[in-house]
């Protein structure tokens, strides 16, 4: 079955706007998408590993990409359709509360 990577986007204020009710509908969903094996995690502090040519590992603290809003998280999740893993991730706390979920085909290696 295809994968997809999803990035939740959001802040904190974006999610206190956002209904109580609305909040927690999307996190009971986010446990069903546990519960049916979904591979889910809140982001935490982001390392910039370098590599370049084979000459030596480098790292650096913090996130390489800028966005709007800060990374919230990410999952795995297995769909049968990019229509079906957006419908998915179109009712997780990021995209309810203010944020934004993209979702991205994961393409097996060869």
């Amino acid at each position: 079955m295809p994968k997809f990577v999803t990035i939740g986007y959001g802040d904190r204020e974006g999610y206190d706007r956002t209904d109580a009710a609305v909040r927690d509908e999307a996190h009971a969903h986010d446990a069903r998408l546990r519960a049916m094996g979904v591979v889910t995690g809140i982001a935490g502090s982001p390392m910039q590993v370098r590599n370049h040519d084979g000459a030596g590992v480098t790292v650096r603290s913090g996130a390489f990409l800028s966005s709007a809003l800060p990374v919230a998280g990410f999952a795995i999740i297995e769909a049968d359709t990019v229509e079906e893993a957006v419908e998915l991730a179109s009712a997780t706390p990021c995209a309810v509360a203010h944020g934004v979920v993209e979702v991205w085909p994961l393409q097996e290696t060869p």
